[in-house]
């Protein structure tokens, strides 16, 4: 990459003259040699001439004539962060406006590139897909997305501009990745024929997000991704975190790299999800080439029916608490009420509850195993029916048990299509293409750091 910077240009001045008085050495120095260790052949020992404040990161930049502001910056950390309930530290704040700095520049070098090529993103589509996002978020009130995005110090022009990049790229590698993608029918028939021998062992539903590192940034790009993991577990949206700091193409699904095996990912990264629970982050992993941050969505068998899509009838059996209740007396009516409910004899029994203890009694005939909170649902797809969960709930809003009434599970899962798979490999190789050519983009650029 081509950067030209006044900072860069000063450190340089500094150094010729500092080199210009400075004495000649007795002895000649021996110079490093370039290896595969070292590519450069830098000296162990050096001297840095000038002001080493030169050398923090730049606010904006100008890429190939194009400005990116402050105030661009601050719209697409507002962005960010509005998610979080926790505010962002000065350090903090400060890596993610550096990174979103690189997310801009690549960005703009996206819609540059389309634009070069004749192959513009059309307005309308940016305001139509600004506009199911509204719906999405906003249901019958669109016209509040808006109202949200100022209020939160954004501002819809930041979020068009994030839509316009990934329609852009969408674009461009349709062009120039895609067509030159092809996978045989003998390498979809072999995975096909694996992914029978493979039936019953389990596949995962994962969501990453991936950060490029070299040797030099890597320390860097760590503590960016410790920062991101700690928004993570803080509450932030790990789809909004996705689509701003991952730099795989999956970044435009909210990272999502749908149902993989874990023979398909590195090893760092399928040790960490063997061990995970559904709903659980792992990270940040180092991988080659950079670090993951990955999120469980859910796993499954393969080729087997998913426990998750089971159809479950229920009961629910709750007890309220009086306002003033004291914790003894809350823990001695939740012993009671645990004693109570083991002596039902079935969901024909149930209703025995509301008339010997005063509870409340619900029936849902109707309800997805995928649809319960991940804890509940392992309890539950292990219980037999007629059999309630442990008690669960507090004083406050009350307690309550499920009684399992009734489970219809799915039929057996074949083997996805011929073109599921063959869409699946291709996905893959454009991912890894996409990535050289967004490299490339940036080694082309010329970027002016202010």
């Amino acid at each position: 990459m081509k950067v030209f910077s006044k900072s860069c240009a000063s450190l340089v001045a500094a150094g010729l003259m500092a080199l210009a008085v400075a004495p000649a050495s007795t002895q000649a120095q021996t110079q490093a040699q370039p290896s595969a260790a070292n590519p450069f052949g830098l000296p162990e020992n050096f001297s840095i001439f000038g002001d080493q404040a030169s050398g923090e990161r730049s606010a904006t930049a100008v890429v190939n004539g194009y400005v990116i502001t402050g105030t661009d910056i601050d719209q697409r950390v507002a962005l960010v962060t509005s998610s979080s309930q926790n505010q962002l530290s000065e350090q903090e704040l400060q890596r993610l406006r550096v990174q979103i700095l690189r997310n801009l520049i690549d960005e703009t070098l996206k819609i540059q590139a389309a634009e070069a090529l004749e192959l513009p993103v059309d307005k309308a589509q940016v305001e139509q897909t600004y506009n199911q996002l509204a719906a999405q978020n906003f249901g019958q009130n669109p016209e509040r997305m808006d109202e949200y995005l100022i209020s939160v110090g954004s501002s819809p022009a930041a979020l068009k501009r994030q839509i316009e990049g990934e329609l852009a790229w969408e674009n461009l590698l349709r062009r120039n990745i895609t067509p030159f993608v092809n996978v045989s029918a003998e390498e979809v028939n072999d995975v096909l024929e694996r992914m029978e021998k493979s039936r019953g062992t389990e596949e995962y539903r994962l969501g990453e997000i991936y950060l490029s590192a070299t040797r030099e940034n890597r320390d860097a790009v760590l503590q960016n991704a410790r920062a991101i993991m700690e928004q993570l577990r803080q509450g932030g949206s790990f789809v909004a975190y996705a689509r701003q700091y991952s730099e795989a193409t999956t970044a435009v699904v909210g990272g999502d790299l749908g149902w993989i095996r874990l023979g398909q990912l590195p090893p760092a990264l399928a040790e960490a999800a063997r061990q995970m629970q559904p709903g659980q982050l792992q990270g940040p992993i180092e991988i080659p080439g950079g670090f993951s941050i990955l999120y469980l969505i859910n796993k499954r068998q393969v080729l087997m029916a998913d426990p998750n899509a089971a159809v479950l009838s229920l009961r629910q059996i709750s007890i309220d608490f009086p306002a003033d209740v004291s914790q003894e007396e809350a823990n001695a009516k939740v012993n009671e009420f645990a004693a109570f409910v083991q002596t039902l004899r079935g969901c024909a029994d149930a209703d025995r509850a509301r008339t010997e203890i005063g509870a409340t009694v619900v029936a849902n005939d109707q309800i997805t195993a995928g649809s319960l909170p991940d804890q509940l649902r392992n309890i539950i797809l292990n219980l037999q029916i007629g059999q309630v969960t442990p008690p669960f709930g507090s004083p406050q809003e009350g307690v309550r048990v499920l009684m399992l009434c009734g489970r219809d599970d799915p039929q057996d899962v074949g083997a996805p299509s011929f073109d599921t798979v063959m869409s699946q490999i291709e996905e893959e190789r454009i991912n890894k293409r996409a990535q050289r050519y967004l490299r490339d983009l940036r080694n082309d650029a010329y970027i002016e750091y202010n």
